[in-house]
């Protein structure tokens, strides 16, 4: 199975799927760590997000921005939908939206 195929294959099948570097006990660059902070923010209980280290797998590394056609890392899926990077995230986060697609608002 190539990059593209598992990596598809994780946003198919995971609710809440953040690719980062790191992971959520120990996220290894400060926008990862903003990621995961805006996730707990939200009401969502990191044991609940699927986190994928892409420090462990050049492929996926790569491949995510391929998939995505984004060019930075983190990158939040939500039922299969590419919602964005940490900057995104935060936007969505003080809108309100981030909850509403996380299905933790009202």
């Amino acid at each position: 199975m190539d990059a593209q195929q598992r990596i598809d294959e994780l946003v198919k099948t995971n609710d809440i799927l953040l690719f980062m570097k790191g992971n959520a006990s120990f996220p290894m660059c400060g926008f990862s760590g903003r990621a995961i902070q805006v996730l707990k923010a939200c009401g969502v209980d990191t044991k609940n997000v699927k986190t994928v280290n892409v420090l462990d797998d050049q492929d996926i590394r790569q491949g995510i921005k391929e998939y995505s056609n984004w060019p930075t890392i983190p990158q939040l899926y939500v039922k299969g939908e590419f919602i964005g990077g940490s900057d995104i995230m935060m936007e969505m986060f003080e809108s309100g939206e981030l909850k509403q697609v996380l299905g933790t608002g009202e």
